[in-house]
């Protein structure tokens, strides 16, 4: 049986990536719970998008850096849900994000239910501007991001500098942030800093050590 259900969903999912449950149920002639079983000895993602509605083989997603994969308007998570997601977010970044920053990322609204972690105390935030942004519940993750988002914001790297930078990065991945700020100066003429190479890498889910 269990042979079958899983020759049954390689070729289900081969049609198409993602499913709900109901239609898919329908598409292998069994029940929607035999479904859910065989979807759980296989191994899936559920979407942090809609609800959690549409479902994806464990094998399917190739996920960014980030730990985000998304097909079409449909998003998957590495951690999970829309919660664990917004909290691995913000654990993993280097000064914070506020809301617009999440929902921009995860292509969802997300406000709501930042608002009901900072008061369960999974999440801290702290004004900035005009808006909150969100920091690790964890007091010394959450002040390591206080000093970065305090420090002056250094300027985002025109488009076209942005590519030589990560055309530098692939060409020499072990290069610091330093180097390949000294790397795209030497080439193009411009003063680029460390930091705004550090920034960039966040704005693209890329993991560096400095």
């Amino acid at each position: 049986m269990k042979k079958d259900a899983d020759q049954k969903l390689a070729v289900v999912f081969k049609e198409q990536k993602c499913w709900m449950i109901e239609p898919l149920a329908q598409r292998m002639k069994y029940s929607v719970p035999s479904v859910r079983r065989f979807l759980a000895e296989t191994g899936y993602y559920s979407s942090f998008t809609h609800n959690g509605r549409w479902y994806t083989l464990a094998s399917i997603p190739r996920f960014g850096n980030d730990g985000l994969w998304f097909h079409k308007e449909i998003g998957f998570s590495r951690t999970g849900s829309l919660t664990h997601t917004l909290i691995s977010l913000v654990e993993h970044s280097a000064a914070g994000m506020s809301a617009d920053q999440l929902g921009e990322k995860l292509r969802c609204r997300c406000h709501a239910v930042l608002v009901q972690l900072y008061r369960k105390g999974r999440l801290q935030r702290q004004k900035h501007g005009r808006s909150y942004v969100y920091l690790a519940a964890d007091e010394q993750t959450a002040s390591a991001q206080c000093r970065v988002m305090q420090k002056p914001c250094a300027p985002r790297l025109p488009a076209e500098i942005a590519v030589l930078v990560l055309a530098e990065f692939i060409r020499t991945p072990e290069a610091g942030f330093r180097q390949l700020a000294k790397a795209i100066s030497r080439r193009t003429g411009m003063r680029i800093e460390g930091e705004q190479i550090r920034v960039l890498f966040e704005q693209h889910g890329l993991k560096k050590t400095a």
